[in-house]
C-alpha cells in the first residue's frame, strides 16, 4: 500500500498547540478524511513539544500522487499549518509492508 507522512514541527509552536490540534481533528479532520475516496485509512501522531504528524495509506499510487499534489500546493495554508504557526517539516512517500490487527480489534474514532 501507498503512503505519505506529513510532520508539522512542534518546536516552536504556541503555547496550547496540542489542545487545539487534537480538537482541530475531533472536529473537523476525522470527517474530512473518513469515507474518503482513494484513502484506507489516516492516523495522527504527536509527541508533545516536538511534532504533529498525519499518515494517510491509499489504495493505489495514483490517489496518494494525486492527494500528495494537492496537499503540497497548498500547504503553507493547510489547517494544520495555521495552527502550528509554520508549514510542515517534512512530506515524505513510504510504502506500508504489513498491517496486522490485534485482539482487541481496530477502533476508528475522531479523539482517543
Amino acid at each position: 500500500m501507498k503512503a505519505l507522512t506529513v510532520r508539522w514541527s512542534l518546536a516552536d509552536a504556541p503555547a496550547g498547540v496540542e489542545e487545539r490540534l487534537a480538537s482541530y481533528v475531533a472536529d473537523s479532520s476525522h470527517a474530512r478524511f473518513t469515507g474518503m475516496d482513494g484513502l484506507r485509512f489516516k492516523t495522527w501522531r504527536m509527541r508533545p513539544g516536538e511534532w504533529f504528524e498525519g499518515c494517510y495509506v491509499f489504495a493505489t499510487d495514483e490517489a496518494r500522487a494525486a492527494f500528495q499534489r494537492s496537499f503540497s500546493e497548498g500547504a503553507a495554508e493547510s489547517p494544520g499549518s495555521q495552527i502550528v504557526g509554520s508549514s510542515p517539516v517534512l512530506i515524505e512517500e513510504c510504502d506500508v509492508v504489513a498491517v496486522a490487527e490485534g485482539a482487541d480489534g481496530f477502533l476508528a474514532a475522531p479523539r482517543y
